[in-house]
């Protein structure tokens, strides 16, 4: 017997008021993602994958619709349940990594973890660091600054953080359009690495070749999903 989906979309959509009109970014969508699935999603400019993508990660509310995350309804939750969500269910990986420049990797790696604090120890904290870190193949780069590390390098950084909070869900945005070919492969890899290990992966892209590295694909079109 199939388990309940880990996400469970129902006619969600999204709307903006503008001043020459109102823009439907998002139009009805319904989507299951199970658990260890990896899914890409693709589609045109303005045919909104990113608007869902914001959508899964908590990041804006939709107009109208469901979103139940491991049956629990997010909508639902106040603005602190929904932020501590945020921190210790939903990692992000971001085009352009959104590291802090000020702060080493090992830092930039335990910041989502202080917002679980004190629920995680210091210990605890510096062990689920060093073992993202570790995954990515960085411990050697523990006390280097943002400047200091390649693209490759930085995006792995933020690959850790999205891990560290060991997430229900990671989401990534374009993960390697600011990478070359070479680099943007082995970013690739990482990510076929952590599927097989059973992470559950949302990647938005545009590129055929990134969306070939995940299982299925969900494409989009005017808000919709349309295969």
């Amino acid at each position: 017997m199939q388990k309940d989906p880990l996400v469970d979309l129902k006619e969600l959509s999204k709307s903006y008021s503008l001043r020459h009109g109102i823009v439907h970014a998002l139009r009805k969508v319904d989507l299951e993602i199970h658990s260890g699935e990896s899914i890409a999603i693709m589609g045109p400019s303005g045919s909104g994958k990113s608007t869902l993508l914001h959508l899964l990660g908590c990041l804006d509310s939709p107009t109208t619709g469901r979103y139940l995350l491991n049956g629990q309804e997010v909508f639902s939750l106040n603005d602190q349940k929904l932020a501590s969500l945020r921190s210790s269910r939903i990692g992000f990986v971001f085009q352009s990594f959104n590291l802090i420049s000020q702060l080493n990797v090992f830092e930039n790696v335990e910041v989502p973890l202080l917002y679980q604090r004190p629920s995680l120890s210091e210990k605890a904290i510096r062990q689920r660091v060093l073992s993202a870190i570790e995954r990515v193949n960085l411990q050697d780069r523990l006390d280097h600054l943002p400047s200091q590390l390649s693209g490759g390098e930085t995006q792995r950084v933020a690959i850790a953080r999205a891990l560290a909070i060991q997430p229900l869900l990671i989401l990534a945005d374009e993960p390697t359009g600011n990478l070359d070919t070479k680099t943007g492969e082995a970013i690739l890899h990482l990510f076929q690495e952590l599927h097989e290990e059973g992470a559950t992966l949302v990647i938005v892209t545009h590129d055929p070749q990134v969306a070939n590295h995940c299982q299925s694909m969900v494409r989009m079109q005017d808000g919709r999903i349309v295969s």
